[in-house]
């Protein structure tokens, strides 16, 4: 008897350990995220305007930006990383399409009534990852068009982002600073009454309402140039608008929105692999932090949207850990262009810079063909799969196109991108050899480590901005290697390797790449 009862205790407490053990498995096999490595989540953020020294990655010593620094120095940091051109919309059309936006007429800075310059037959990162079972989403800035003519903004914006790819989208239209000033969620204008239907026109006014080039003294922030029409919270805009006042944006909040929208967007999309386009709307103007981030930086609100950028991304960061999501999650960080300190508002961004350089070692800025205005902070992270790693290779945003889809098993490729995806994951610094720059139409071309700038008239510097746009009236050659900062114009010197990098330019651009008389070289 007392065997059988030793016996069953043995018994027992054997399936109680078993039982215990069983449930333990299941507790740890429920808090390890699952890893794919053939469909990972694949996350583009997108900021605007943000110039290669803004980081403390990349060298920045007055401005603190640790949630992007661990990002970077834990990722693959590239120091030749390029965004297309050195304005907003053609590096989009670039990024989201892998071609060049110069073969695009209509790839230019569009106002906020433009028609959508992508063309719905055409290829996208979107449309691609879509065909491989992605969800796709862009929340933020977008500036590509939208319509094919007259918007009526009081029914149903299309085509869009979601005719381009996208199964969900919340956006701003062009940008901060233009009308309208409402969010557009998956092509209908959030919070619009019926009632007060929204009107706008980019050539003139509408009867009785206030601008901020006639009625100053309503005004919030100061314009200084090319912003002084339709006012909303205090802030003149570029372009008129009327109506749709439940629906217009609070300026503020602006970073605190798209935030929360990408964070549920990732929540709602956890158990599918997903595809988010998050397009910070910082540093481009007006500047408007929220007030918890007034003062932060010490600069005045650029330098203060910057911090709040840095915020909103590591605050992006902690949801896909909590949802257990980062290790599977594939996250491309850069800007669109280089800097610009004053674009149009009177904000302190000259007067405060201090000892800040925007574009760290490079000469130019937003608008130019110097360096400055497309060499972008450019990184790639994904946790447990890329070794931290400073590259050097020549990278454009271009190459998203054909290596995400090598990433996700697509075969689809366009034209002008390059299947980079070993660079991009840190496995070799094999590059690009050579990439076409932009600048407001005029074009430049970076082979190896040489740039050579074509002839362009035109002033030298903008009188608005005081950024040097790279026109001159002969041909311009620099070494990167030796000359970075492109003080020395080698083209005079070294003839044989201008007239090589001529040949090679119109190889690809064809001969009346700038259609304006050319001069002979000098």
């Amino acid at each position: 008897m007392k065997k059988n009862n030793l016996s069953s205790a043995l018994i027992f407490l054997l399936c109680f350990f078993i039982l215990t053990s069983c449930k333990e498995n299941v507790k740890k096999e429920a808090a390890t995220p699952v890893v794919s490595t053939t469909q990972p989540n694949i996350v583009f953020i997108y900021a605007d305007d943000l110039g290669y020294g803004e980081l403390g990655a990349y060298g920045a010593t007055e401005i603190k930006t640790p949630n992007l620094d661990k990002l970077a120095n834990n990722g693959v940091k590239f120091t030749n990383g390029y965004a297309t051109s050195a304005t907003c919309t053609p590096s989009r059309y670039a990024l989201l399409t892998g071609k060049y936006p110069w073969r695009n007429k209509n790839a230019k800075i569009l106002p906020g009534t433009a028609p959508l310059i992508i063309d719905t037959a055409q290829a996208t990162i979107p449309k691609m990852l879509k065909a491989k079972g992605y969800h796709t989403g862009i929340v933020g800035k977008w500036h590509l068009g939208l319509g094919s003519g007259n918007v009526n903004w009081n029914q149903r914006i299309s085509p869009g982002p979601n005719e381009v790819g996208f199964d969900y989208s919340n956006i701003l239209a062009a940008t901060q600073d233009r009308v309208p000033t409402v969010y557009i969620k998956n092509g209908y204008v959030e919070n619009l009454d019926p009632n007060d239907p929204i009107e706008v026109n980019y050539q003139q006014n509408f009867e009785g309402e206030p601008t901020g080039k006639e009625n100053p003294e309503i005004l919030n922030m100061k314009w200084h140039h090319g912003h002084n029409n339709s006012i909303v919270n205090g802030i003149p805009r570029i372009g008129f608008m009327k109506g749709g006042e439940s629906a217009k944006w609070t300026d503020i909040d602006m970073a605190d929105y798209f935030l929360k929208d990408a964070q549920q967007y990732v929540k709602s999309h956890k158990n599918e692999p997903f595809f988010l386009y998050y397009a910070l709307q910082q540093p481009h103007v007006p500047r408007t932090p929220h007030p918890r981030f007034v003062g932060s930086s010490g600069m005045g609100p650029r330098g203060d949207v910057i911090v709040e950028a840095d915020w909103c991304i590591g605050e992006f960061i902690k949801t896909l850990e909590s949802e257990g999501l980062l290790e599977n999650t594939l996250i491309v960080f850069s800007s669109d262009n280089g800097p610009v300190l004053n674009d149009g508002y009177f904000d302190d961004a000259v007067e405060k810079i201090g000892k800040h350089k925007p574009a760290g070692v490079l000469r130019g800025g937003k608008y130019s063909l110097f360096e400055a205005g497309t060499r972008v902070p450019f990184f790639t992270y994904w946790k447990g799969h890329i070794t931290p790693h400073v590259s050097d290779a020549m990278i454009s945003q271009l190459d998203l196109f054909n290596s995400i889809a090598s990433l996700v098993g697509s075969k689809e490729q366009t034209q002008d991108s390059k299947a980079l995806l070993d660079v991009f994951l840190g496995k070799t610094d094999n590059g690009r050899k050579e990439l076409v720059l932009e600048a407001t139409t005029r074009t430049a071309l970076r082979h190896e480590n040489w740039v050579m700038i074509p002839p362009y008239e035109g002033p030298q510097i903008a009188k608005e901005t005081q950024i040097e746009l790279a026109n001159d009236s002969i041909y311009q050659l620099f070494n990167l290697a030796d000359d970075i900062a492109q003080k020395n114009n080698l083209a005079q010197s070294n003839p044989e390797k201008l007239q090589e990098m001529i040949t090679r330019f119109e190889a690809i651009r064809g001969k009346d790449f700038n259609n304006i008389q050319q001069l002979e070289l000098k």
